[in-house]
């Protein structure tokens, strides 16, 4: 009977293990043969993105120009979601999406001169409020400096460039980002905020240490509040210009140390993506260099239900054909940065390249190397200009050697470069360190149209305008200005503040003249230099200029950063802003070597003169006898023997 029931229960046993191993292998089977099924639906994917990129190579310029200004249509979008590849995975819905986006550019121009125009642009959009009192604690991709700077200040938007050179316009034609040379700073305030004026003193403290700059140096004497000029450029126009403020450090210098804060901004720093080409050494060896970063409000949805905060830093950078390249017309990135791409950032959603080739449709100019199929349009300054684009985020685009370093090589050096329709000049008239006069020059290049521009001067408070002395003249005769704002100085308070309006005849040059008088300031008021001169800040002139192509102003659709930037209010201009040369201005500086004269005189004086009459004063005179000789000596010594007293 034992042995019976042991045997019953080998066969429990048994039985038991052949059904488990079943399911297990049943079950593996089943995941095997999944994968097996994703794997060969994958490579049929694959294979037939292949085939339609072989025998349709324009399917990509039509992705290309969905970025154009026409909108498309539901139908366009249906077929565009028919033909795109199913994705592999599907979010749950469940899964919160983040609220902050990050996307770089990097835009290479070739110019004319021989020289390269390369424009970094980073922007970082997150969904949240600053301005409501609300406190963000947590920081994803948004710098948290800059945060708690708008929260604490009640910031609605922010602009701020570090500038160093001058932008040629009539060699380059017109920036991406414009920016006056030295610092510039406007900001725009809520309208909670009670005292604009130490919020405003306060916060340039506090971007002064930020950044790593003079902005501390900004005061009353050197801050406007602009009436027309510097509207915001974020959702809500707030006309109110109370809470607008506006200064410029025209002698402000750029250096490293203002441009490794402006990196530790970003979500990668310098360690991964299109920043990695930051270099200081190459950066500032070059023609033209500025770096800026803008704060706004922005639309998330096309309703604009919802609000953003847009982080957008720019920078942009020339360099010169014979300082950076040698005198040879070839450029690479390697060339110009001494680095070259190896990665995108991985927190950026996008990263791209995009380099102009609207002058070089056939490559007769210049070529590109290594080429790609991959091609753009976008509407930039009034212009539809065509780029090569070179996607990061795409592992082919580095290839085999995992680096990417574009080159450009010229082949020929003739075309004709798009002269800009507006520009200005300025400059310092006169003779004497009493009396001068200010011209600003405003040129219309357009051959037909005639438009409207908007002039801002900020002049310091020691040159004393002479306002009954303004004119205006385009083309030999009187221009008068539509809109006139002036404010008058106060010594050692505030600058002058002349706004205007001024309609410029098409093909002219508008001159504005107006004289002055230079101030004698205080001993303690001069420079350290003070026969170098005193700056004047640039002119601003901003105006809606005519244009063939219209300018986008949807911000929800994709398009290069770089063309999305400023708004646009009627569809055949768009809008511009140029500033002008600083200005250069010596003030009566009095011998400051006399004072070291007088010391010195002084000091001598008192040397010989007192030190001789102390000296006989204290001194103490005594009569001193001679010693006496050898033989008086020694009959003195004989007669202390004998007794008799000394000789």
């Amino acid at each position: 009977m034992a042995a019976h029931r042991c045997s019953r229960s080998a066969l429990l046993l048994i039985l038991c293990g052949l059904t488990l191993f079943t399911a297990a292998d049943s079950q593996e089977t089943t995941v095997n043969g999944g994968h097996h099924a994703s794997a060969v639906e994958n490579q049929q994917t694959a294979t037939e993105t292949a085939e339609q990129t072989t025998e349709q190579p324009a399917v990509e310029e039509r992705r290309w120009e969905a970025t154009e200004v026409e909108e498309a249509t539901p139908d366009d979008a249906a077929a565009d979601k028919q033909d795109s590849p199913v994705p592999e995975t599907v979010v749950p819905s469940s899964v919160p999406q983040p609220k902050d986006d990050f996307q770089e550019e990097l835009v290479i121009r070739p110019l004319h001169s021989g020289d390269i125009y390369a424009s970094f642009q980073f922007r970082t959009v997150w969904e949240t409020d600053f301005s409501r009192g609300n406190k963000v604690s947590h920081y994803r991709l948004f710098p948290k400096s800059l945060g708690q700077v708008i929260s604490k200040f009640s910031v609605r938007e922010l602009h701020i460039s570090f500038t160093q050179g001058y932008w040629r316009t009539m060699q380059w034609g017109q920036p991406f980002q414009p920016a006056p040379p030295g610092a510039e700073l406007w900001v725009w305030f809520q309208d909670s905020v009670t005292d604009v004026d130490s919020t405003w003193k306060e916060l340039t403290n506090v971007l002064s240490g930020i950044f790593c700059a003079s902005l501390n140096f900004i005061d009353s004497t050197n801050t406007v509040q602009p009436s027309a000029s510097f509207k915001p450029l974020g959702i809500g126009n707030v006309t109110d210009h109370r809470f607008l403020r506006y200064a410029t450090l025209p002698r402000e210098i750029v250096c490293t140390e203002n441009l490794t804060p402006w990196k530790k901004l970003l979500p990668c720093g310098s360690k991964a993506g299109l920043a990695v080409l930051l270099k200081s050494e190459k950066l500032f060896h070059s023609s033209f260099h500025s770096q800026a970063v803008h704060i706004r409000p922005v639309c998330q949805d096309w309703e604009c239900k919802t609000t953003s905060w847009e982080l957008r830093q720019t920078l942009n950078v020339v360099f010169d054909l014979h300082t950076s390249a040698q005198g040879k017309r070839e450029w690479s990135l390697f060339k110009m940065f001494s680095r070259t791409l190896t990665e995108a950032c991985p927190l950026a959603s996008s990263s791209k390249i995009y380099i102009d080739i609207t002058d070089n449709p056939e490559g007769e100019q210049f070529e590109v190397s290594p080429a790609t199929p991959l091609l753009s349009q976008a509407s930039v300054l009034g212009d539809r200009r065509t780029f090569s684009v070179y996607d990061l985020t795409q592992q082919i685009t580095f290839g085999t050697v995992r680096s990417l370093n574009l080159l450009i090589r010229w082949k020929s050096s003739e075309g004709d470069m798009l002269r800009p329709l507006l520009h200005g000049e300025r400059y310092v008239a006169g003779y004497g360190l009493q009396t001068g006069e200010i011209h600003t020059l405003m040129y219309n290049y357009h051959p037909y149209r005639s438009f409207p521009v908007l002039l801002l001067d900020s002049v310091p408070w020691y040159l004393r305008l002479y306002i009954h002395t303004l004119t205006v003249t385009s083309k030999g005769k009187d221009n008068k200005p539509s809109y006139i704002h002036y404010q008058p100085s106060k010594d050692r308070v505030r600058p002058h503040l002349l706004e205007m309006l001024v309609q410029l005849p098409p093909n002219s040059v508008t001159e504005v003249t107006v004289q002055f008088e230079r101030a004698l300031l205080k001993w303690t008021e001069y420079t350290p230099d003070p026969n170098h001169g005193f700056y004047v800040g640039s002119s601003v002139i901003s105006s809606l200029v005519p244009s063939v192509v219209a300018m986008d102003t949807n911000s929800t659709r994709e398009r290069p950063l770089f063309s999305s930037f400023f708004p646009c209010k009627e569809e055949s201009s768009y809008f511009v802003r140029v500033y002008t040369e600083p200005l250069l201005v010596n003030l009566p500086t009095p011998d400051f070597s006399m004072p070291y004269n007088v010391i010195c005189l002084t000091c001598t004086v008192v040397a010989v003169g007192y030190g001789s009459l102390y000296n006989l004063l204290t001194r103490s005179f005594q009569i001193e006898e001679p010693n006496p000789g050898l033989a008086k000596r020694i009959a003195n010594v004989i007669r202390k023997m004998r007794g008799v007293p000394p000789l």
